[in-house]
């Protein structure tokens, strides 16, 4: 069995039996702008993600035979010329005297040399041993590629794969550079970055044990919202929430968000909203760094805010901003309701 070079496959094949459609694969090359990961063949398809796991789950956009060719390299990015620069000095007698020196661009570093960020080490998993583990699972390690067998190959201390080599932090890419934040490596080309070896070595980690239950704390998130002029679009930002147990409930003029977050945290909201919406064509999805909530709208007036609030707001008025400038993203015409068109009138 050889190892399918084609990207976002990954998979062992036999070189006899290959058929054409085998392999579902990336073409093109991974894109990474402000932190969103994304695939150039793809792009207008799979959503930018922020998360790296959710990059790497990614499905392929084309589907052909496996290779066994390694990928063509990404053309490296062009150097940045040296540009002479000017500086003035006098001498003695007064006169100025010009000399001529070449400005050192920050890209002339050695990519390889590029320290680290600092930072905290996080609380590790530890794999249960008690779980039972399907053949074929992938140790959740970033950086360890190895796949489950049985106890005694990958779990039995000593057992031909039992030990672990990998990156305990998360990656980081930065100006074009890759890498892990717990090691000084970085690379350019996405291929070599997936070919860093890890820099620890321990246990795989296959079913990760579940951390024992301490007391639940709750905290806050950061709501923002937009509007256009049938929908409300709402993002509840909160990292790694639980997907199994977090939850958004939909009533005709309220919304119940319950969100588990990591370290026993948990978020829980209920907004009085400012219209009314349609709980059955209302939705939301969960992210690896936000919740995002869509509210479909019973009707297409503008909500002049999210939550319907407690008193009079007096002559305040938001309408659909005309190309999208001011108010709803989006909005060409004006839709007032009817206490705004009275006093529109006026």
């Amino acid at each position: 069995m050889v190892r399918c070079s084609n990207q976002g496959c990954g998979q062992d094949f036999d070189p006899a039996d290959n058929p054409n459609d085998g392999c579902t694969y990336h073409p093109g090359v991974p894109v990474f702008h402000e932190g969103l990961k994304s695939w150039s063949c793809c792009q207008g398809v799979n959503k930018p993600v922020l998360d790296f796991d959710e990059f790497m789950h990614i499905p392929g956009c084309k589907v052909g035979n496996h290779s066994e060719a390694p990928p063509k390299p990404q053309p490296a990015p062009k150097p940045v010329q040296n540009t002479p620069s000017l500086s003035m000095s006098t001498s003695k007698d007064g006169k100025e005297v010009y000399t001529s020196g070449s400005a050192t661009s920050s890209t002339s570093r050695p990519v390889d040399t590029i320290p680290a960020a600092k930072v905290l080490a996080p609380v590790e998993e530890e794999d249960d041993l008690e779980a039972s583990v399907a053949p074929g699972t992938k140790c959740r390690h970033n950086g360890c590629s190895i796949e489950y067998v049985n106890d005694e190959a990958n779990r039995k201390e000593g057992g031909e794969a039992s030990e672990c080599t990998y990156h305990p932090l998360p990656p980081i890419f930065r100006e074009g550079s890759k890498g892990y934040l717990c090691c000084k490596r970085r690379v350019l080309e996405f291929d070599e970055f997936l070919k860093i070896e890890g820099c620890k070595k321990g246990r795989h980690v296959f079913v990760p044990k579940a951390r024992p239950q301490v007391g639940e704390q709750f905290t806050e998130c950061r709501i923002d919202h937009y509007q256009t002029p049938s929908e409300v679009h709402v993002y509840v930002f909160g990292k790694q929430a639980d997907k199994e147990r977090s939850k958004v409930e939909f009533e005709e003029s309220q919304v119940h968000i319950d969100i588990y977050l990591p370290q026993s945290k948990r978020f829980r909201k209920s907004i009085e909203l400012f219209g009314s919406i349609d709980p059955q064509a209302s939705t939301y999805k969960i992210y690896g760094t936000k919740v995002e909530i869509l509210l479909k709208k019973q009707d297409t007036r503008s909500w002049t805010i999210l939550e319907k609030p407690n008193g009079n707001l007096g002559p305040i008025s938001l309408t659909f901003g005309v190309g999208g400038r001011t108010g709803t993203i989006g909005g060409k015409d004006i839709i007032l309701d009817e206490s705004n068109k009275t006093r529109a009138t006026v």
